[in-house]
C-alpha cells in the first residue's frame, strides 16, 4: 500500500473544514481532519507545503514509523498546527488500514471495551427560561448528559450562549454553538469574573431543582479564572454535583490546578488546547485532573492521544474527547472509534453537524438512547464527497475575543 497521492481539501459547508485525503496504488483511500478553528489556512500550507511531499512513495500500512519520521523529523516539535497535520495523516493512516483489513477501526485498537459512548450535548439561554428549554430540547433529541452554559446580567455576548447577538459590524454569520462567525475580523465579546461567580450557583441550582438529581450536568469556564476564582467556583458548584468542570483557568499554568483541587471535589476536565503527551505529564501524575479534554484533531491523530489515555488510565483519569462542530466528522469517526476501545472511557461531546456538512460528510456512526457508536464500516466509516465539498469555498472566520469592561483584553 504505497501512497500515490495526497489531496488537502478546504470546504466551508456550515464552517471551515480541512481534510487530508490519501489514496495508494491500489486504490485505497483514507481521511484525516486538520481543522483549527480560526487558523485554518495555516495547517492547508503546513500539509501542502511540507508534509505531502514526504508522503508520496511512503507505505501507507507504516503508521507508527510515519508519525515519528513527522514529528521528530521536523525538529520544530509539538503545536496546534504541526500536531493537527500530523493528525490528519495518523488518522487517514488508520483509516486506510482499517479498509485494507476490511474492519472498523475500533477493531483494529484491540475491539470493542463497551456498547456505545454516553455523549453530552450544549444547552444554553441567555436566561432562566431559554436555558431551561435548551435543555429540553437536547433531552427531545436523545442527549442523557447536558453541559450548561449561562447568560450572565450586565453581559450582553458571552462564551457559549447559541443565542448571543453576533457583531453588528461583521456581515457574517454564526453557525448555531459555533462561536467562530464568518467575516473579516473576530467578533468582541465581554467579560466580568465577578458577576460570573455570583450568578452561575443560582443557575445551577434552578436547573437541579427543575430537572432533578439523575440528570448529568456539565459546566465549562472557559480559562477565564485565576486559580483562586477558579477554587471558588468548584467549591460554590459542589452542592449540584457536576459531572464535571472544565477548563477553570488557563491550562498552561498546570501547577495552578493544585490549588484548585485542594479547595474542592468537584470533578476537573482540562486539555482542548493541550497537543502532547508531554502537556499532561504533570497533571496526570499529581492527579490534577478527572478527565482528558483532547481531541484527536488537535494531538497528533489517533495513535498518540491513545498514548495519553493510556498514561491517563493508570492514575483513573478518564477521557472526555473534544467534540464541537469544528472537529469534522472524519475527527468525530476517529474519537468515537478510539473511545469505543479504550478501557479509560469516560464521556463524548457530540455537538450536531447541520444538513450541509452531513453532505459533504457521508457518515455511518449512530445514535441511540443518549449514546454515540462508530458503525461497522471498514476503515472510519466516513465518505468524503469531493463534488459537495467544492460548492462550499472556504469563508474566512475568527473566533471571538474577551474584553475586560476598562477595555482590557482577557482570555475567552
Amino acid at each position: 500500500m504505497i501512497i500515490d497521492r495526497a489531496d488537502v481539501v478546504v470546504t466551508s459547508p456550515d464552517r471551515n473544514f480541512v481534510t487530508l485525503r490519501l489514496t495508494t496504488d491500489d486504490g485505497l483511500t483514507g481521511l484525516g481532519d486538520a481543522t483549527l478553528n480560526g487558523r485554518e489556512l495555516a495547517v492547508v500550507a503546513y500539509l501542502q507545503d511540507h508534509v505531502v511531499p514526504l508522503l508520496i512513495g511512503r507505505d501507507a500500512s507504516r503508521i507508527e514509523d510515519t508519525w515519528q519520521f513527522l514529528y521528530r523529523g521536523a525538529y520544530w516539535r509539538r503545536g496546534p498546527v504541526t500536531m493537527a497535520a500530523i493528525a490528519a495523516v495518523d488518522t487517514a493512516l488508520w483509516d486506510i488500514k482499517g479498509k485494507a483489513a476490511g474492519m472498523p477501526v475500533y477493531q483494529l485498537l484491540g475491539g470493542a471495551s463497551r456498547d456505545g459512548l454516553l455523549a453530552y450535548g450544549h444547552a444554553s439561554g441567555k436566561d432562566l427560561e431559554e436555558l431551561f428549554d435548551s435543555v429540553r430540547a437536547h433531552q427531545e433529541q436523545g442527549y442523557r448528559a447536558i453541559r450548561i452554559q449561562t447568560g450572565v446580567p450586565g453581559l450582553n455576548s458571552i462564551y457559549g450562549i447559541a443565542s448571543n447577538a453576533t457583531s453588528a459590524a461583521n456581515t457574517g454569520v454564526r453557525y448555531d454553538h459555533e462561536p467562530a462567525q464568518r467575516g473579516a475580523l473576530p467578533n468582541q465579546e465581554d467579560w466580568d469574573t465577578r458577576a460570573y461567580l455570583r450568578h452561575v450557583p443560582g443557575v445551577f441550582e434552578a436547573v437541579r431543582n427543575e430537572f432533578g438529581p439523575e440528570l448529568p450536568l456539565l459546566h465549562d469556564a472557559h480559562h477565564r479564572l485565576t486559580p483562586v476564582q477558579a477554587a471558588q467556583l468548584g467549591k460554590s458548584l459542589e452542592p449540584y454535583d457536576l459531572f464535571w468542570l472544565e477548563d477553570v483557568t488557563p491550562a498552561e499554568n498546570q501547577e495552578a490546578l493544585r490549588l484548585v483541587r485542594h479547595h474542592t471535589t468537584t470533578p476537573l476536565a482540562i486539555g482542548e488546547v493541550f497537543n502532547t503527551v508531554w502537556d499532561y505529564q504533570q497533571i496526570i501524575r499529581e492527579q490534577l485532573i478527572d478527565y482528558v479534554r483532547s481531541a484527536v484533531t488537535h494531538t497528533g491523530g489517533i495513535s498518540h492521544l491513545k498514548k495519553v489515555l493510556d498514561y491517563a488510565a493508570q492514575y483513573q483519569i478518564k477521557s472526555g474527547m473534544h467534540g464541537p462542530t469544528d472537529i469534522s466528522p472524519v475527527g468525530m469517526a476517529a474519537a468515537m472509534h478510539l473511545g469505543l476501545a479504550i478501557h479509560n472511557f469516560g464521556i463524548q461531546e457530540y455537538m450536531r453537524h447541520g444538513a450541509a456538512t452531513d453532505a459533504v460528510f457521508r457518515q455511518s456512526f449512530t445514535w441511540r438512547d443518549g449514546h454515540l457508536h462508530p458503525g461497522d464500516e471498514p476503515g472510519l466509516g466516513v465518505e468524503l464527497d469531493l463534488d459537495e465539498a467544492g460548492r462550499h469555498p472556504y469563508v474566512r472566520a475568527y473566533l471571538p475575543y474577551n474584553r475586560l469592561a476598562d477595555g482590557t483584553v482577557h482570555d475567552w
